[in-house]
């Protein structure tokens, strides 16, 4: 199983390599569209290589959609932390009435069975 993910990881940056090296060409990007920052006066603009583009637009992508799912799961968590304490209270409960009903059936032997 290791082999094949060294492998997959090899084929992946072989492709990253691949695509990076045919996208070399300087690319500018403006934060507005050309009347809108002449009207505004923001004209800001960054001269970067395609593929810092391309890559750049793929991880951010990413923590977008981990944030969003992060957020839509939000309940799910919540509720499982809620069943997680509901569950130690029972246990604890239940450990607490067995050393209860050991106690008042007077055998001593069997109490310290349960702990």
């Amino acid at each position: 199983m290791r082999y094949i993910r060294y492998a997959f990881l090899a084929a992946l940056a072989v492709v990253l390599v691949t695509v990076a090296l045919a996208n070399r060409d300087v690319v500018v990007l403006h934060l507005l569209p050309a009347d809108l920052a002449s009207l505004t006066g923001l004209s800001l603009t960054l001269s970067l290589p395609m593929f810092v583009v391309i890559f750049g637009a793929i991880v951010a992508g990413l923590l977008i959609g981990f944030v969003w799912e992060y957020m839509r799961e939000y309940k799910h968590r919540s509720a499982a932390s809620g069943h997680k304490r509901e569950k130690e209270k029972l246990a604890r409960e239940v450990d607490k009435l067995k050393t209860a009903k050991a106690k008042s059936e007077g055998d001593e032997v069997l109490a310290l069975l349960e702990h």
